[in-house]
């Protein structure tokens, strides 16, 4: 890590920049146009822009924006493996471990892992599969296995994330030890949730009367942490240092995934992802997918005011897409100071939620068509389904292009009048009905449409997300790599782990300071006499 002060040719800030101010104006003047279609076709996927507000004054405003931020140069650094990840000074280099031409060590490492899961496939080892990871070494392979293992596969493949007891335990019943691999994935090999939960199950194992390193694998950056773990030396995996949690699904974080459902589905996502980043490089900003994404999402952000973005991907396989681009987005945009340590003067990056359609429709597409507020819609479909039964595809189909249409449309107090009166109200009911029906419409959204859910599509769906995600970064000019936020809450955990322990010294000391009355200076009253209640057992 490099703790170099920026060089004195740090960008302005945003909002010092004219080019800013111009691309704000724009905006804020451009009303939404549905009738004109604003359609990209990008690797794996089209991207349907209609919904966003758009004319030639706002792109050309966005371009003049990209250039002053030095966009161009700021993507190839990303793509060449420069240290972009300016806080800790190193890169982010997830788009060469999908590259065809990726460096020697890279397809060393794939074709290894490549190898041990062939040839565990060909034994038919491992009927269970137990993957320990969090965040960024969960959700992605999570993803993955839902997606295409959803019809289900002969390995029973389960997660375990979350520290609280009840996952490991839920994670582990009911499987025969025997034939149990339990992978896990920790790029430091200091996770906490995922050793400790590892640790289970390595006594789980051993209780059976086995032994533990048989049925463990790792994927890391620490190897000989894993191997002082008791992790054999040809089932640790490689992770590499420049390899960010939340872009590591291309890497060997991948393992469960590939024992699921196959090799040759992350070959299919690296493929997808490989031609996306082809599509990112080399398309002009105004066909650039990513780009106009990333163009919309400022604007609705830090001019428009929209404090958060809905992902409704209408494909029930997708229901791990929401948690998944929730990290990326979150974990990468959640920042408010520029790369000098700057406030960046705008609002950065927005809440985001979602959950699939057709069930978001029945759960919160009441606020989002008539509250208050609303919030932008990214809408994913699939145009072919992998079932036999047509007509819910249909129906799917025509639910997601009605709510997006209704979003974007809206209905007008005369219409929904009319429409009262239509249904043989009298004037007087028509006339304190119809407010009720009233939509505001304008609401933004973008439609992504991918030809069916292959792991090629599915692939550049993430890379497109991924290279969304960036350059809003560089136009906000925030390092989305780091993550000080997460670290600060680990540090504070790691301290009142110890103080809850009812034998533990801190306690103590936490004991002494609360009789005395002083006021212990580590925490707050609040979180004082919340460790001091729960080390008693809760009781009062």
């Amino acid at each position: 890590m490099s703790d170099r002060p920026l060089a004195a040719d740090t960008p302005a800030p945003l909002i010092d920049l004219p080019e800013w101010k111009r691309f704000a104006l724009a905006a804020q003047t451009c009303a939404p146009r549905p009738d004109a279609l604003d359609l990209i076709e990008a690797p794996g996927l089209a991207l349907d822009s209609s919904g966003q507000r758009h004319s030639s004054d706002l792109m050309a405003a966005g371009e003049a924006l990209l250039r002053a931020r030095d966009f161009d140069t700021q993507r190839a650094r990303l793509l060449a493996g420069e240290p972009v990840n300016v806080t800790e000074g190193r890169a982010a280099w997830h788009t060469v471990l999908r590259a065809p031409e990726a460096p020697a060590e890279v397809r060393a490492e794939r074709e290894r892992m490549d190898a041990w899961v062939r040839r565990a496939d060909a034994g038919r080892r491992w009927r269970h599969v137990v993957h320990v990871g969090i965040g960024g070494s969960d959700w992605g392979v999570r993803l993955a296995v839902t997606a295409f293992g959803y019809a289900g596969t002969w390995r029973d493949v389960r997660f375990v994330a979350n520290i609280d007891g009840h996952a490991i335990e839920g994670g582990l019943a009911g499987l025969d030890p025997r034939e149990t691999l339990v992978v896990l994935v920790s790029k430091s090999f200091t996770t906490a949730e995922t050793l400790e939960n590892g640790a289970r199950a390595r006594e789980w194992l051993t209780g059976a009367g086995l032994d533990p390193a048989a049925h463990l694998a790792a994927v890391t950056a620490r190897p000989d942490r894993a191997r002082a773990w008791g992790v054999p030396d040809d089932q640790i995996f490689r992770l590499w240092d420049w390899v960010g949690g939340r872009f590591s699904l291309w890497s060997a974080v991948s393992l469960s995934t590939t024992l699921a459902v196959g090799v040759d589905v992350l070959e299919g996502l690296r493929a997808g992802a490989a031609a996306m980043d082809a599509h990112f490089t080399q398309a002009p900003l105004a066909e650039n997918a990513p780009v106009r994404m990333a163009l919309a999402g400022v604007a609705n952000r830090s001019v428009l005011g929209q404090g958060s973005l809905n992902i409704a991907p209408y494909d029930s396989r997708l229901a791990n897409l929401v948690p998944y681009i929730q990290q990326l987005d979150m974990e990468s945009l959640g920042k408010s100071v520029d790369a000098a340590g700057r406030p960046v003067g705008v609002p950065t990056g927005p809440a985001v939620w979602g959950m699939p359609g057709t069930d978001a429709q029945h759960t919160f597409f009441q606020w989002m068509h008539q509250g208050s507020d609303g919030a932008p819609v990214d809408f994913i479909l699939c145009r072919e389904a992998d079932h036999h039964w047509p007509a819910h595809h249909r129906q799917l189909l025509a639910n997601c292009l009605a709510q997006r249409e209704a979003l974007m449309r809206g209905k007008t107090l005369a219409q929904a009048r009319a429409e009262c009166l239509a249904e043989g109200m009298d004037a007087a009911r028509a006339d304190w009905l119809a407010p009720h029906r009233v939509h505001p419409g304008g609401r933004p959204n973008h439609l992504i449409a991918l030809p069916r859910l292959s792991p090629y599509s599915l692939g550049a769906l993430l890379a497109l997300y991924e290279h969304r995600v960036f350059t809003q970064g560089v136009i906000w000019g925030i390092d989305p790599f780091d993550q000080w936020g997460v670290e600060y809450g680990k540090v504070l955990a790691r301290g009142i782990v110890a103080e809850l322990d009812p034998s533990s010294g801190q306690a103590s000391r936490a004991d002494t300071a609360a009789a005395s009355g002083a006021a212990d200076a580590r925490h707050d009253a609040s979180t004082r006499h919340w460790i001091e209640r729960l080390r008693r057992g809760g009781s009062p």
